[in-house]
């Protein structure tokens, strides 16, 4: 079996590479640094006996995307499970934010799984099978404080996700959004909250593991992980 995990070396899209390949999955990859993917691979490989294809991408660029979705077609040819797992963010007030966040966000969380996915969409319909997960987040559901713009890509990524999964059902391809919570990861580094006031990255790559396991007949549509203790 073979997965593509967009941002992948660190925080959630590592947890969930992690998981994978400890069931024997395949892994192909892509991050910003080259040093990253180097380190990411030798260890996979090493731990888990699989193959792991990388390729540095920044994932916020349109040229880049396509190249990298272009990539894994010469290279695997299919896919059974693709996860869009890259995103940033960008604290800030709609009112006080530097001009040009809102474009950020929007290219990094919206429209890098936007164009991967029409790219890699041929693929998966030719084989008539198949599993996306978009990483959305709570600031799906609900405004973030503090976060403005983020707000505004994470609800425009999860319509971006009912949209597709409403396309895709009669084909056999799945669609999962999955909306975690304040999860540990660089984007916390150097807070001082103990660490069970945030959910592990491990516990949010179980998710994803379950709701691939479903039978064909079934999907989770959205996946709602919170913090016991409530939000951030």
């Amino acid at each position: 079996m073979k997965i593509i995990i967009t941002g992948a070396t660190k925080g959630i899209g590592r947890a969930i590479a992690e998981k994978f390949a400890s069931e024997g999955f395949d892994l192909e990859v892509c991050a910003r640094s080259e040093a990253d993917l180097a380190a990411f691979k030798k260890e996979f490989e090493a731990k888990y006996g699989i193959e792991v294809l990388t390729r540095a991408t920044d994932m916020r660029q349109k040229p880049e995307v396509l190249a990298f979705a272009e990539f894994v077609k010469q290279t695997w040819g299919e896919v059974d499970c693709l996860v869009n797992n890259t995103g940033v963010f960008l604290s800030g007030e709609i009112t006080a934010e530097p001009d040009g966040q809102l474009e950020m966000q929007i290219e990094t969380n919206l429209y890098s799984a936007y164009y991967f996915t029409r790219a890699m969409l041929p693929v998966m319909l030719a084989k008539g099978s198949g599993h996306i997960f978009n990483m959305c987040s709570i600031a799906s559901l609900i405004a973030y404080p503090g976060g403005g713009s983020y707000t505004i890509s994470k609800f425009a990524l999860l319509g971006f996700s009912k949209v597709l999964r409403e396309e895709l059902k009669t084909k056999g391809i799945k669609v999962t959004s999955i909306m975690p919570g304040a999860t540990w990861s660089d984007s916390w580094a150097g807070v001082t909250l103990p660490e069970s006031r945030l959910m592990q990255a491990s516990d949010i790559a179980l998710a994803v593991w379950s709701a691939w396991q479903m039978g064909p007949s079934a999907v989770v549509e959205e996946i709602v992980i919170r913090p016991q203790l409530g939000d951030l």
